[in-house]
C-alpha cells in the first residue's frame, strides 16, 4: 500500500468513526434528557438549554476532526 492509499485510509477512519462517536454521543444524550424531563418537568428548560450547549461541543468535536482529515487529504506530505 502506497502513503497516498495509508493517508486516505487514515482520513476515512477519522471522519467515519468522529461521526459514529457523535451520533451515539447525542443519541444518549438526547434519551438522558428525555428521561430527566420526564421525571422532572419543572427543570425542563434548564436541561434544554445544557443540552442543546452540549451538543453544540459534541458536533464541534465532530467537525474538528474533518477539518483534520481534511488537512491530511489536501495537504498531504506524501508526493501526490
Amino acid at each position: 500500500m502506497s502513503n497516498v492509499a495509508l493517508v486516505a485510509l487514515a482520513c476515512g477512519l477519522i471522519i467515519g468513526l468522529g461521526a459514529l462517536g457523535a451520533c451515539i454521543g447525542i443519541g444518549m444524550m438526547g434519551g438522558k434528557y428525555l428521561e430527566s424531563a420526564a421525571r422532572q418537568p419543572e427543570l425542563m428548560n434548564a436541561l434544554q438549554t445544557k443540552m442543546f450547549l452540549l451538543a453544540g461541543l459534541i458536533d464541534a468535536a465532530f467537525l474538528i476532526g474533518v477539518g483534520i482529515a481534511m488537512l491530511f487529504a489536501f495537504a498531504s506530505p506524501f508526493g501526490k
